[in-house]
């Protein structure tokens, strides 16, 4: 099982990002960083796990934080379940909030991998973006993360941003590479509905980027990476020397994790109240109503759906295709015990047209996409659902 703490504070708001995040005058850590811990505590008793796996502090920015709020939730999940000495704690950390010192004080407090927002090294495309730091703060950054995580520091970067050429993308990877070259996260820039960046593309002020461009970066990007060495283990994720993201992995395996604080997500079975089924539960978004949630009954879930068995195998299917590894005849067995991937997927159809077209391989190891069919899963994976849902 892997726990999720969400810190949802951050110092400014990006232009381009619709996460849920707050920007206030002043924030009682105490008070929040309490919460968190009763809430993890909560939830983990309720989920009867007896092992973590990993913990990943995300946000907002969780580098916002103090080590001694990490420290503390950390503290809890280990009383309430046990946590390897060796298990993956990463956090996620803006530039602007990641000197020496306090990524010492991280370490000190049981955090063992660096997840670095970094997302460019231009400063004309940083301030496009809205960011805080300059491309000469990231450098840094990475630098001194690199010094006390190292082999377990990664860094995200954007693509597609308005009016970025193939060329400029091109430079940014070659400067990113030259900084880090242990994981690194590639994301397609999305213009979200109500943001600033949004809505300046759509107003006119700054060019779309074309399609047949994106599909290129992105191309290009996988050719560099690989070339470099690098694992491109996840549609969006790359890793050389095996410094894949274990929490990242649980995901996309369709393991349990446990979302605590304001709007995180969670996938796992309450056995602690006699449940059975795997729930997606989601908690209370606004902080103030999530503290008070948490204090009155000990957890802020606003919402608990069970997920039947086929909501667990589509899910599984969507995510379990991003990765290289694909789907696993285990894996699939553990939700299907009864209908096996051979009878969904190699029945004549369309799932057996699009591995006879070369982007889908279906074998003795599982379900996966080959490289050609995970630049295109989004237009394929709705054939993939018609298949299984009509079976």
């Amino acid at each position: 099982c892997a726990p999720c703490p969400q810190w949802p504070y951050c110092r400014k708001r990006c232009s381009y990002c619709n996460f849920n995040k707050y920007v206030v005058p002043a924030v009682d850590e105490a008070a929040v960083g309490a919460c968190l811990v009763q809430e993890a505590r909560t939830l983990l008793h309720l989920s009867q796990v007896q092992s973590i796996t990993s913990v990943f502090f995300g946000g907002g920015t969780p580098s916002l934080a103090s080590p001694r709020t990490v420290a503390a939730v950390l503290e809890a999940v280990a009383g309430a379940a046990h946590l390897p000495a060796g298990a993956e704690v990463t956090l996620e950390a803006n530039p602007s909030s990641a000197d020496t010192l306090r990524l010492t004080g991280f370490r000190a407090a049981g955090v063992n991998r660096l997840s670095m927002g970094v997302q460019s090294l231009d400063d004309a495309e940083l301030r496009l973006l809205g960011r805080e730091h300059t491309a000469a703060e990231a450098r840094g950054a990475v630098e001194a993360a690199r010094g006390l995580f190292p082999g377990r520091t990664s860094i995200d970067l954007l693509f597609g941003l308005p009016g970025q050429s193939r060329e400029a993308w091109a430079r940014g990877l070659e400067a990113a590479l030259g900084l880090c070259d242990d994981h690194l996260s590639l994301y397609q820039l999305t213009l979200e509905r109500g943001t600033a960046l949004a809505a300046r593309v759509w107003g006119g002020a700054l060019p779309t980027p074309p399609q047949d461009l994106l599909a290129d970066m992105y191309h290009a990007a996988r050719a560099t990476l690989v070339a470099a060495g690098f694992r491109h283990y996840e549609v969006s994720n790359f890793a050389r020397k095996g410094a894949l993201s274990t929490h990242n992995l649980s995901y996309w395996r369709t393991e349990q994790y446990i979302g605590v604080g304001p709007g995180a997500h969670g996938r796992f079975v309450p056995r602690g109240e006699g449940g059975r089924s795997r729930e997606a539960r989601v908690q209370t978004l606004e902080p103030d109503a999530w503290m008070r949630e948490v204090q009155s009954r000990g957890h802020g879930t606003r919402r608990r759906v069970v997920l039947s068995p086929l909501e667990q195998l589509e899910e599984l299917l969507a995510l379990g295709l991003r990765t290289d590894e694909g789907i696993t005849h285990e894996r699939w067995g553990h939700f299907s015990p009864h209908l096996s991937l051979e009878a969904v997927f190699g029945a004549p159809g369309e799932a057996k047209d699009l591995q006879e077209l070369g982007w889908l391989v279906l074998d003795g190891r599982g379900l996966r996409c080959s490289w050609g069919g995970l630049a295109l899963l989004d237009s394929l994976l709705p054939t993939l659902l018609c298949q299984l849902q009509q079976r």
